[in-house]
């Protein structure tokens, strides 16, 4: 497809071209070192604060501390740690303190990571426990009032990624004040820039961590607040930045191209509302549920972000799923970024109890507050061939990777200069499709560097494996999406005794 649809915005997001244009500015015409006390300094340190001013105002934090970092997983342990030294530091005075930190079951794995991490080495030895949450996906607040005496910290979410739950943080407070618990709450707000109000001063809560690149800001910039009176422990030292409370050298251009971006939410010109977003995702479950027949949406729309569905097609696996739409060219993750790599049902889903299938087939689709008509006008059509595509008959098994000799299959992958090279240099090879027919009906025939492939599935590479081998075999170069599948039929043929038979290493991405 020539045109990308991108719906994994909760993964992160394209940065705002009025974001990117002020980091460029920053770095070129304010590139100054903001603890300078020269003018190019004063400059830089101007910039800063009234980014810093602007935030303060959309997150409506008038007063507290609100820090510029590298992102929500900084601040995340920046305000474990900081909580956890009070913890000691009380302990140490007597005080009253807890002896259980609480992590909400659906809370991003830099919550539980760090948490474990930090009571380990402080050697705190607190009792760490799970919050469970609902078939909803919303946190059991009996469970946490059971608990709400012994709490020394509780962290949850301000909205899920995975599913898009907004969390009752407003219930949560309660339980907290009714109990006069002493617990510190820290709420991962990464999800509800932009997307859910916020009057943090006003709040309960004692941290909040943001990261800029989900809002169209780059990655590698983000914001922690704590509010006035909550204990502060820096996570890292050095020069005394930002007031001491972050070390190091500010990212300038990170936090201009924040800048924008708050900038843009404020005057509220930029970005879609709520209203609009609403709209946009009722487009979507439409095309959706036209499209597949039987579609269950693993958590109720009522209770989610307007930008996030996660949803399951009975008898289609995720995998199968997201090549279709990759296949479409439209992006859509199977859960969060961070735990793509692990072939594993989400922790998320069956926290809420959702039954195995679902899990194992979930599907997330993200929308950004900058998607056009014309983009949501697209998507709806190639969701409808996707659909069309599931009544094709799926390929049977994929053929297994055959056992080969390291030298023999040195040249077995080739990158995509190296494949153009190599087709010019065999002006017989043949280019073989191996994606399978549902995706090469939605995708439809490609090309690779000016050459027409020849679309077989790789479970029928086998069937055509007599045709190409011989004395005068002709070299062939698979290609598919990723590069997998065709590495398998390229190792496959080559088992066979076909010199010549290659991959186009990382697939059309790469291509």
């Amino acid at each position: 497809m020539t045109t990308e649809i991108y719906l994994d915005a909760n993964a992160t997001s394209p940065v705002l071209p009025a974001a990117a244009a002020a980091a460029m500015a920053a770095m070129q015409d304010c590139f100054g070192n903001p603890s300078s006390s020269h003018a190019s300094g004063l400059r830089a340190r101007a910039l800063r604060e009234g980014v810093r001013a602007c935030a303060r105002r959309v997150l409506g934090a008038p007063a507290g501390r609100l820090m510029f970092n590298s992102g929500a997983t900084e601040g995340i342990q920046t305000a474990v740690l900081s909580a956890l030294c009070a913890v000691r530091e009380r302990r140490a005075r007597g005080e009253a303190c807890g002896d259980v930190a609480l992590v909400g079951a659906t809370e991003h794995k830099a919550v539980s990571e760090s948490l474990a991490h930090w009571n380990r080495l402080l050697g705190l030895g607190l009792e760490l426990r799970v919050l469970p949450v609902d078939r909803d996906g919303r946190h059991r607040l009996e469970v946490l009032g059971a608990l709400a005496p012994r709490l020394a910290f509780v962290a949850t979410m301000a909205a899920n990624n995975e599913t898009g739950v907004v969390s009752d943080l407003e219930g949560i407070a309660a339980v907290l004040a009714q109990t006069a618990s002493p617990a510190l709450w820290m709420v991962d707000c990464v999800q509800a820039l932009g997307k859910l109000p916020l009057a943090l001063g006003a709040s309960r809560i004692d941290y909040a961590p943001f990261s800029g690149h989900k809002l169209h800001a780059p990655k590698g910039i983000g914001m922690l607040y704590v509010r006035a009176g909550a204990p502060f422990t820096p996570l890292m030292c050095g020069g005394g930045q930002e007031d001491g409370q972050r070390s190091g050298t500010e990212n300038m251009a990170g936090i201009a191209a924040l800048g924008a971006v708050l900038a843009a939410l404020e005057r509220g010109d930029t970005f879609l509302g709520t209203d609009a977003l609403h709209a946009c995702r009722a487009r979507l479950v439409d095309a959706l549920s036209r499209a597949f027949p039987g579609i269950v949406f693993n958590a109720p729309l009522a209770h989610t972000l307007p930008t996030t569905l996660n949803f399951a097609v009975p008898e289609v696996s995720s995998a199968e799923l997201l090549d279709l739409f990759d296949a479409a060219g439209m992006r859509v993750s199977a859960g969060s970024a961070c735990a793509a790599s692990r072939a594993a049902p989400s922790y998320v889903l069956d926290a809420m109890g959702v039954p195995a299938w679902q899990s194992a087939s979930a599907v997330r689709l993200s929308i950004g507050p900058l998607l056009d008509d014309a983009a949501l006008d697209l998507a709806y059509e190639r969701i409808a061939r996707c659909g069309a595509a599931l009544a094709l008959p799926a390929s049977p098994g994929a053929t297994g990777s055959a056992p080969g000799d390291a030298a023999h299959n040195a040249d077995l992958e080739l990158d995509a200069a190296s494949a153009r090279g190599w087709l010019a240099a065999h002006p017989d090879a043949i280019v073989v499709d191996v994606r399978d027919a549902r995706e090469h009906s939605v995708a439809g025939r490609v090309e690779v560097h000016g050459r027409a492939a020849l679309n077989v599935p790789l479970a029928r590479v086998a069937e055509h494996a007599a045709a190409w081998l011989g004395a005068d075999a002709r070299p062939l170069l698979f290609v598919c999406r990723s590069g997998a599948r065709s590495a398998r039929a390229a190792l496959a043929l080559r088992a066979l005794g076909h010199p010549r038979a290659c991959s186009l290493a990382g697939g059309f991405a790469l291509a």
